[in-house]
């Protein structure tokens, strides 16, 4: 019941939170710590169970699964399933959980409870779907995320955070739509072929697909995906969700929302649809190559840091989406790693671009300058995350996207050698971030306030997370190699 517990235990803090929170933002606020340290507690009860992937094979595949009736007349069955790839999110998931709520402990005073109410139900649905293999329950917790994100931007969000919020909705609701239609399309073929109605994904993937079934469903599943990754160009929606979104909202879309497009597309995309995705690759090749080159530039071209950061999140998932379609091993590697040390860094900037706003009231970098002589510690942070976005050798975000490069070059040099300018901007805007805002003329009085000890132990935390997932990336490799190998149909 691990798994259960993984999404249930959000879901259950969450609603005491909302109750407890109309007598105490205190008890909200713990009672939502609580939650999220039971689920960090599991993940690392998993990882010490399971501390070698290497013995995994076909007949003996997942670490652990939970496999229960639902409703059996449609065919739907309460069906989670943990692999090394599924682990690796799901500890992602709980350690950001606990940034966002760390973040927002002080910064968060309106409407307590129903805030971590919102929070704790997004994380939940994230949770689900890292964690489900039944398409009617994957597409109950992806609505799931929807809503209560939603909500995190319309009420606690910042200036234009309606227009924000709306925007975000529209824009993956109706990817969502295309999917829940494309999961039909497939549970009545497969039924029509089989006889057997169900949802199961594994099943599912020895449906024939015959004429351009096959495409027609695999778009609906890959632009349902590429909106919440964002691919380019149905990015629109990113840069104002994330700007506009209050500080534990932009690390949980950019650390772990983002990161569930990247997700479906290498958990059910791929295998679902192997020819059709084939068909596809060059095409996703060249949006990811897009996606990379536009991120960086408009990333460049940025005042408010929120803004700024947001555009690198195109940029960098473009690698991911690029490492995904590339068919190479190697290159699939590079994306899931990139994934989990995009999430971190980004989570981290988000964070400190929330605690620049919260003690000077800006996030325009033009009225910012000279805060390494004001707050020292906060400067340093934020130069490191920001070397380590741009991918700094030794860090983790340069481990992923060289492994990615490294993929690529073998088996499509133009793509590569498109992408790997980005490289180059990146250092451009990365430092451009810490030259305007940290040296230069000390705008700030110098009455502000440092970085606390409750946000240098979040900060050195991610720090060390980065710096070993730089410096043995190996063991995280090879915790997801053998999965990768086994998807049905997946590409390498």
């Amino acid at each position: 019941m691990n798994l259960a517990f993984l999404v249930l235990v959000p879901l259950i803090a969450g609603l005491l939170a909302w109750l407890l929170g109309r007598k105490s933002d205190s008890a909200a606020r713990l009672t939502a710590f609580v939650g999220l340290s039971i689920d960090l507690g599991i993940v690392i009860s998993l990882w010490v169970r399971f501390p070698r992937a290497a013995a995994v094979g076909p007949g003996n595949r997942w670490l652990e699964q939970l496999d229960l009736p639902w409703i059996p007349q449609l065919g739907i069955r309460v069906h989670l399933a943990l692999d090394g790839l599924s682990l690796l999110l799901v500890s992602l998931t709980a350690v950001l959980g606990l940034v966002a709520l760390a973040v927002s402990w002080s910064s968060v005073q309106k409407r307590v409870g129903l805030f971590h109410f919102h929070l704790m139900f997004v994380l939940a649905g994230i949770m689900g779907v890292f964690l489900t293999l039944d398409l009617f329950l994957f597409a109950l917790f992806w609505e799931l995320m929807l809503v209560p994100t939603y909500f995190l931007i319309v009420i606690w969000g910042h200036e234009n955070r309606q227009s924000a919020g709306i925007k975000f909705f529209l824009f993956t609701q109706a990817g969502g739509l295309l999917m829940i239609l494309a999961i039909l399309g497939l549970h009545f073929l497969h039924a029509s072929q089989t006889g057997e109605y169900t949802f199961d994904a594994l099943r599912l993937a020895a449906t024939h697909l015959p004429g351009r079934w096959g495409m027609l469903l695999m778009l609906g599943f890959f632009l349902a995906f590429a909106v919440k990754l964002p691919a380019f160009p149905l990015h629109p929606w990113l840069p104002d969700a994330h700007t506009e979104a209050p500080t534990a909202g932009s690390i949980i879309l950019a650390g772990l929302l983002l990161k569930t497009g990247a997700y479906g597309l290498i958990r059910f995309a791929l295998p679902l649809f192997p020819q059709a995705s084939a068909r596809l690759a060059p095409w996703a090749m060249v949006l990811a190559v897009a996606g990379v080159i536009y991120g960086g530039l408009a990333a460049f071209g940025q005042r408010d840091i929120k803004r700024l950061i947001a555009y690198t999140s195109i940029s960098h998932l473009g690698f991911v989406l690029l490492g995904v379609y590339a068919g190479s091993r190697a290159a699939l590697e590079g994306a899931v790693l990139l994934m989990v040390c995009h999430g971190l860094t980004t989570g981290a900037l988000f964070a400190l671009a929330g605690g620049i706003q919260d003690r000077l009231g800006t996030r325009d970098m033009a009225s910012l300058g000279g805060l390494w002589s004001v707050t020292p510690r906060l400067a340093a942070m934020t130069l490191f995350f920001a070397l380590a976005a741009m991918g700094l050798p030794g860090l983790g975000n340069f481990a992923g996207e060289f492994l990615v490069l490294l993929g690529v070059f073998a088996v499509h040099l133009l793509p590569a050698l498109l992408a790997a300018t980005a490289m180059i901007v990146s250092v451009v805007y990365a430092l451009t971030l810490v030259r305007r805002t940290m040296f230069g003329p000390s705008r700030p009085a110098a009455a502000v306030v440092d970085l606390g000890a409750t946000e240098m132990i979040v900060m050195s935390g991610l720090i060390l997370l980065i710096l070993y997932l730089g410096l043995f990336p190996q063991t995280v490799i090879d915790r997801i190699r053998p999965f990768l190998q086994i998807i049905p149909g997946g590409i390498g």
